[in-house]
């Protein structure tokens, strides 16, 4: 099995269409098909189901694009590795995060991670925590800064950022911000909610909240930006649990203690690969990150 029918195979994946494909990866889409075909041939199954409007994996190709994308990420990282040996950090560095994640201010890191390393070519795209632990196992992304969604297994290891309690935020003429009292999940079982999609790591410390203490909610605002859901809250629709160094963002709203989580705090991590997948650039912006050069 050769290194460019993994990386053929992985394109026309991402793609969903021979043509994109080879355009994206310069070759001829005669040459694609035949890469794809002896890809095939070797694993004597069909990796594909084609049509005239796009291409899907069969379930053999499904399970051979998490293994391919795990092996072309390994093989970028060593020649990464061999040219850091050389005295030169060269490559790429693909990094995931949520969106204002404690304990890293990830413009200002990258910033310093350029200026320090200047041929890396640094690509950054925001999702969930579960989607960017399902990226960051399968070789897609090289680290991500996320809430912890679960335990480290062989395929991606974590290191903790800092930790945190959840707060209360609602707007100053809302009847909770008048008692200033700390508050239990049962004290907001009748409120309006504003709060992130499911897969973000302060909803999913909510959820788990509430879901302890037996409490249900109503989520009817449901955003995908952290100045979206403080607007909302400012203009009184609604109020939110999220982590502490959220009241930071808007200081006009009312923050008021949680109790009562059943141990539930939001934890912060850095993703990565095992040990011996991760890549030299991921290695120094981690380098920079635990030294506080960034």
């Amino acid at each position: 099995m050769e290194l460019r029918h993994l990386q053929h195979f992985v394109a026309v994946a991402e793609d969903q269409h021979f043509t994109r494909a080879a355009e994206r990866l310069l070759v001829s889409q005669s040459g694609l098909s035949a890469s794809i075909r002896a890809l095939e041939r070797e694993l004597q199954t069909s990796l594909f189901v084609r049509t005239t409007r796009r291409v899907t994996l069969t379930e053999a190709g499904r399970a051979l694009l998490g293994e391919a994308q795990r092996v072309l990420a390994q093989v970028r990282a060593a020649h990464e590795a061999v040219a850091a040996v050389q005295g030169v950090l060269r490559g790429t560095l693909s990094l995931g995060t949520e969106q204002c994640v404690a304990g890293v201010y990830v413009a200002g890191l990258l910033a310093s991670f350029r200026r320090r390393h200047p041929d890396v070519e640094i690509r950054l795209r925001q999702a969930g925590s579960g989607e960017l632990a399902e990226e960051v196992a399968a070789g897609r992304l090289d680290l991500a800064f996320a809430y912890r969604t679960q335990a480290d297994t062989d395929q991606l290891r974590s290191a903790s950022l800092g930790g945190e309690p959840m707060t209360v935020l609602c707007h100053p003429e809302h009847r909770l911000a008048a008692g200033g009292a700390v508050l239990a999940p049962r004290d907001l079982a009748d409120e309006v909610f504003v709060d992130f999609h499911p897969d973000w790591g302060p909803r999913r410390v909510t959820d788990a909240v509430f879901a302890a203490a037996g409490v249900r909610r109503t989520v009817a605002l449901e955003v995908n930006d952290v100045h979206g859901l403080l607007d909302l809250i400012d203009e009184n629709l609604g109020i939110a649990v999220v982590p502490r160094h959220f009241r930071r963002k808007r200081v006009s709203l009312t923050s008021l203690p949680l109790k009562d989580t059943g141990g539930t705090a939001y934890e912060t991590i850095a993703l990565l690969p095992p040990e011996q997948a991760t890549s030299p650039a991921a290695r120094a912006l981690m380098t920079l990150l635990e030294t506080g050069s960034g």
